[in-house]
This record gives C-alpha cells, sequence and structure tokens, in this order.
C-alpha cells in the first residue's frame, strides 16, 4: 500500500523513521530500549554531536508535529467561527459560554493527543493500538473540519470583498464589518457531518463491505480453449489489521462464489510479520480453483517497516513467510512463469517480486520471462502498479494483461459513473481499475484489507474477476 499502502509509509519516508507495526505491542526489553533512547535524547547532548541521522530525524520529527499543532489549532479557530455565530442563537448566556468552552475543551485536547501520540511513534518507531486510533480521529476531524472551512472560507472571500467595496465607496465613519451569515454556518455545519458520519460508516462498516468487479477482456491472439476463461484476484490482505474472522470469512465467501478457472493474489498478505496470517489460514486455504493458486510478494512481506533485533530475525521472519504460502496451499511466484495448460493449450502466468517506484525493485522482469516465447498469451502478476508504467506495458515481449494492487484506492474516495476521484491519483495514475496501453492492459485491484487508516470510505474492498474471450478477426 501506499499504502497506501498508506499516511504511515508517508510519514516514515518524509521523516527517516521505521514504519509501524499495528498490532505490536511493547515488551519490557523494548520499554528499556525507549526509556534509554529518551534519556540519550533529552540529555546526552552526545546524541546530536555524535549522531547527525538522530538529530535530522529529531529535527524533521519536530518540524511535523509543530506542522501538525498549528495545523489543527487553524481548523479548530475556523470551525469555531461557525459554532460561535450557532450559538449566538443561545439565548442564555451561561449555556452559551459552556458550549464555546467544551468546544475548545474537546478540540483542543484532540490537538494536544495528537502532539503526544506522534512524539511518541518517531521516538518509539512504533504504531501500537492507541496509536491507530489517534490515527482514525485525526483523519475523520480534519477531513470533517476541512470541508466545514471550505463553507466558511468562501463567506469570509464575499465578507471582505463587500467590506473593501464598503469602506471604499461609503462612509468610513459609518462602516462596519459583515457579519456572518447564521444560515451559512448551519449549513457548513451539516454538509460537514456528511464526511463525519462517512468515515464512522468506513470505520464500521466500510472496511469488510466487499464488492465484486467483473472485467472481460478480448484478445487476438488469446488461445481457443482459454475463450472464456476467468480469474479470481485478490490484493493487499493484509491480514494483521483484522480482528473478526467473520469479516474475513466474508470476502472468502465471495471468492467461492465465482467458481474462476483460476485464483491469484497480487501481494501484502501481511503488515510486517509472517505470523500474522496463523488465525486465519484455515479460512484462505479453502480457496481452491481448477487451475490453481498462485500468489506473488507485496512490499509489506519483507518485513522492512519495522525494527529487527537483528538481520538473522528478519530473514527468520522472511523464511516463515514463505513457509506460510504453502500452508494456505498459494503457489507462490518469485521471477518466474509457469504454464497454464487447458486442452492442449497454453499461457504464461508470469509472477515477479515486488518492484515499485519508491517501494524497492526487487522483481527481476526478465528472468520471469526467461522460458517464454513472444507469441505466447502472458499474464503477469506485478504487486505495485507504476511497474506498469515504468517497464511492463512498452516491453518487447508483448505482456497481454498486468494484475496488480498495492494503492488500497487509499482506502478514501469517490467512485460514481460520473465522478472518479481519489487523493492517491496525485501518486499513482493508474490507481484502481482497468488501464490500456496499445492492447495492453492493467487492472489495479482496490484491496482485500486495509492500513494505518483502520476503515475505507468511498473505496471498497473488491474481490475482482477477469473474463478472457477471445477476439473474433
Amino acid at each position: 500500500m501506499i499504502q497506501s499502502s498508506a499516511c504511515s509509509e508517508v510519514l516514515c519516508r518524509v521523516h527517516g523513521v521505521p514504519e509501524f507495526n499495528v498490532l505490536r505491542e511493547s515488551s519490557e526489553r523494548n520499554n528499556h530500549k525507549k526509556t534509554s533512547l529518551l534519556l540519550n535524547i533529552f540529555w546526552d547532548n552526545s546524541v546530536f554531536n555524535g549522531n547527525k541521522k538522530i538529530a535530522m530525524n529529531l529535527l524533521g520529527a519536530s518540524i511535523f508535529i509543530i506542522a501538525i499543532l498549528l495545523f489543527s489549532t487553524f481548523l479548530n479557530w475556523y470551525v469555531f467561527q461557525a459554532v460561535k455565530t450557532l450559538s449566538q442563537q443561545i439565548s442564555i448566556e451561561r449555556t452559551r459560554n459552556t458550549v464555546q468552552i467544551l468546544y475548545w475543551l474537546v478540540f483542543g485536547g484532540i490537538s494536544l493527543w495528537y502532539v503526544y501520540t506522534f512524539l511518541k511513534v518517531f521516538i518509539t518507531g512504533e504504531f501500537t493500538l492507541s496509536t491507530q486510533t489517534l490515527l482514525n480521529v485525526f483523519l475523520t476531524v480534519v477531513v470533517t473540519q476541512l470541508v466545514c472551512v471550505i463553507f466558511l472560507f468562501s463567506e469570509d472571500i464575499y465578507r471582505n470583498a463587500y467590506a473593501g467595496f464598503a469602506y471604499l465607496s461609503k462612509n468610513r465613519d459609518s462602516f462596519s464589518f459583515p457579519p456572518r451569515k447564521f444560515w451559512i454556518s448551519a449549513v457548513a455545519v451539516m454538509v460537514a457531518m456528511i464526511p463525519f458520519f462517512g468515515f464512522l460508516y468506513g470505520m464500521s462498516f466500510g472496511k469488510h463491505n466487499f464488492k465484486l468487479h467483473r472485467e472481460v477482456l478480448y484478445f487476438e491472439d488469446l488461445p481457443e480453449a482459454f475463450d472464456g476463461f476467468t480469474i479470481t484476484q485478490i490484493s493487499d490482505i493484509h491480514i494483521g489489521s483484522f480482528k473478526n474472522p467473520d469479516h474475513v470469512q466474508k470476502g472468502i465467501d465471495m471468492v467461492l462464489a465465482q467458481e474462476s478457472d483460476l485464483f491469484v493474489f497480487t501481494g501484502d498478505l501481511v503488515n510486517h510479520r509472517a505470523d500474522e496470517i496463523d488465525p486465519f489460514i484455515s479460512l484462505f486455504s479453502e480457496i481452491k480453483a481448477p487451475y490453481g493458486q498462485y500468489s506473488i510478494i507485496g512490499n509489506h512481506d519483507y518485513g522492512d517497516y519495522i525494527p529487527w533485533p537483528s538481520k538473522e530475525a528478519k530473514e527468520a521472519n522472511f523464511q516463515l513467510f514463505l513457509d506460510k504460502h504453502k500452508e494456505l496451499g498459494f503457489k507462490l511466484l518469485r521471477d518466474e512463469g509457469i504454464r497454464i495448460e487447458k486442452d492442449g493449450s497454453f499461457i504464461q502466468l508470469l509472477g515477479v517480486e515486488n518492484w515499485g517506484v519508491g517501494f524497492g525493485s526487487r522483481g527481476d522482469l526478465e528472468r520471469a520471462l526467461e522460458q517464454t516465447a513472444v507469441e505466447d498469451f502472458k499474464i503477469l502478476l506485478s504487486h505495485d502498479p507504476s511497474h506498469w508504467d515504468q517497464q511492463v506495458k512498452t516491453h518487447e515481449m508483448g505482456i497481454h494483461l498486468t494484475l496488480s494492487g498495492h494503492t488500497h484506492g487509499m482506502q478514501f474516495g469517490i467512485e460514481t459513473p460520473i465522478i472518479r476521484w481519489s487523493p492517491v491519483q496525485y501518486r499513482y495514475p493508474n490507481w484502481a481499475g482497468l488501464a490500456e496501453h496499445e492492447g495492453r492492459f492493467l487492472y489495479v485491484n482496490r484491496g482485500f484489507g486495509f492500513h494505518a487508516f483502520s476503515g475505507r470510505v468511498g473505496i471498497w474492498p473488491e474481490i475482482t474477476v477477469i473474463e478472457l474471450r477471445r477476439k473474433k478477426l
């Protein structure tokens, strides 16, 4: 994920801290390390003199936290203008003052919570369950306040323009700045409730509101035996984020109901640790398809985003991850290809390790293509859609279809027949659904699970079914 994969990854890349383990709770040993680090930071000047990297990280963290505090305070103040305008309708002054004081106690307290939690994250490098809650609150409050501010700011443009004109054209002694309109503040608050309740829904129900997406793709050189061949794809399970097995089972049942010929999973099985999958192995091992179950590795599966006590511990975790795939019954493709044979014909199914702009380039497409001829019909599993943009779509071997995931659609956006928008589109030109370049296709799955923000708003978890059809010449 940016992600998504996602917000936590962005913080890590900007400020140089490791990404966080959502489920990891601090052990006594880690607490000792944290205490030592805190003492060094605040009492030992040698940290700054002898370790420039830590000093720079602290500087970046400080700038980030100050920016968050200033931004939050600005939003709180702006939205308070609407609260103050609306509360003027309360005739009892004591009640009116109580409402305004409560507003600042609540939202000022939330801002201080931001500062405390982000400071703790930067110091410890851990993303605990309490931090997860904070992130959910942060996104919900900020988006809600921004919607409210849009209305108030628009009103302020009008008020200032009107005031400027009146000041220049009328008697300045009788000039007064126009007050806020009650109805505009009321509309601002009511409209802001839409994203507020949208986020509440996304965190409670949206994250397991699985949607089925179907695509029928036509190819002139598809072997006749594969005309009508179906592939079910899921991606970005991020199983460590799930707490309720019933929610996982709901998605698996939808996969099973498709009865597709082939099943593929396009990476990010876990958040960080291989053992996250343990409680759910029996569920995912239910997935069977006549022509097999295949998978690839996503950027989260390597365990790169959390600290490990040693190189050996990280390698052991990755080996355990590989073993878990065998328990699931998924054939892991690591820069290799395999023939899917049917009625004397075949197609080539290729899989590469993670290759993505900004997320590492372990994958080796040339190696995966070694046993493949130019005329073969080829389907590639590659976790990150930026791989398609950078290498695949113009490759001389002509890869017919690439299946990816990774973006999660940022778990937030709008998808209607008229409007299709998500913040992730400013990072990934192909962030969800189907793309095409000179007869070569990319499909980006929106993800099965969620990460960092424990919800989905507008961009729902997805099961994809691709049907291959032979185009008549």
